[in-house]
């Protein structure tokens, strides 16, 4: 029998994206972090952005910070895809970072270690930027294009909220407790989903005190 399969965005959904990126943007600039709102649109606007200053921006911020690599992770993501991945959901990362021309080694090696080192399980992984066209179930994303886009092509996306998605209509998680209540929800109503533990991994494991252990 198929699993339920969840794909699962990163930046903005896993990862703290705005606020690693503002970090890079401060020291860049030689401003204060807190003269660059968090609440932001989705094209950086109320930073003053120019034409084009994003993109070089952002190259800066994965090949010389690392920003992938050193990103702090969303309250509770970890945990929640633990206990999804013991209850029997496929987590498949879906991603779209692959657009910093010739950065492509460093944003997959710092994104694979990044997600080791922060205990986030998942089954394959995926840098595509047609989110649409990735098989799954049921889709946790941040982006108001994607989430448009996956709904369009009749998909079930739950909206993972930020300020600059806040136009886009339910179903809408606040948190990741939220999240992680909405997809077990959706995986009681699929019958003939079948329960499979992370391959290398004992169901039930206190995946916490390992992390903690490991981070200490």
């Amino acid at each position: 029998m198929p699993a339920f399969v969840l794909a699962v965005d990163l930046d903005g959904v896993c990862g703290m994206h705005t606020e690693a990126f503002r970090r890079v943007v401060a020291a860049e600039r030689g401003v204060p972090e807190d003269s660059l709102p968090l609440v932001r649109g989705w094209n950086f606007s109320e930073w003053g952005l120019a034409d084009g200053e994003f993109e070089e921006l952002h190259r800066i911020a994965v090949i010389d910070y690392r920003m992938f690599r050193e990103m702090e992770q969303m309250e509770g993501c970890s945990e929640a895809l633990w206990r999804l991945s013991d209850a029997g959901v496929w987590i498949r990362i879906v991603t779209h970072r692959l657009y910093v021309s010739w950065g492509h080694r460093v944003t997959v090696s710092d994104t694979v270690e990044w997600l080791d080192r922060e205990r986030i399980p998942y089954r394959d992984i995926c840098f595509v930027a047609d989110k649409a066209m990735v098989n799954a179930d049921a889709y946790l994303e941040d982006a108001p294009h994607n989430v448009i886009d996956i709904r369009a092509a009749g998909g079930y996306a739950i909206t993972f909220d930020q300020p600059y998605n806040s136009q886009v209509e339910g179903p809408r998680a606040h948190d990741w407790a939220e999240a992680e209540e909405m997809v077990v929800e959706l995986l009681a109503e699929h019958s003939g989903y079948v329960s499979r533990p992370l391959p290398g991994m004992d169901a039930g494991s206190d995946r916490l005190e390992l992390r903690t252990r490991d981070t200490a």
